[in-house]
């Protein structure tokens, strides 16, 4: 399965500010976002991390394939079922499903 060149770690954070402040400190630097809808994106090198205050519970895992309908066929075609399935089409298009210990993995689609 081709799950993209990007990998990021999705961050579900109490205080978004001091969030941000603490990831700048380590070197990371806002490329997309905007904390009035309490997200921004963050990248130190080939490292990306989001946070994000109130949108979800937890952390997870984030991989964008350039086709997330296609990873999915492979995850079902092994016998596991995502949690919340992509929607038959064409373009932009997200699942999300739980490893075995319980993680959160998006597979998002951007295109």
């Amino acid at each position: 399965m081709d799950l993209g060149e990007n990998f990021s770690v999705s961050l579900s954070v109490k205080d978004l500010d001091a969030s941000l402040a603490f990831y700048q400190m380590l070197g990371f630097e806002q490329i997309l976002g905007d904390a009035a809808q309490n997200w921004i994106i963050l990248k130190n090198g080939p490292a990306h991390i989001g946070i994000f205050h109130g949108m979800f519970e937890g952390n997870m895992m984030t991989f964008n394939p350039k086709d997330a309908r296609a990873v999915q066929k492979g995850v079902l075609e092994a016998g596991y079922t995502p949690d919340k399935s992509a929607e038959d089409g064409e373009g932009p298009a997200h699942f999300v499903m739980k490893d075995p210990d319980g993680n959160v993995i998006l597979f998002d689609q951007h295109e």
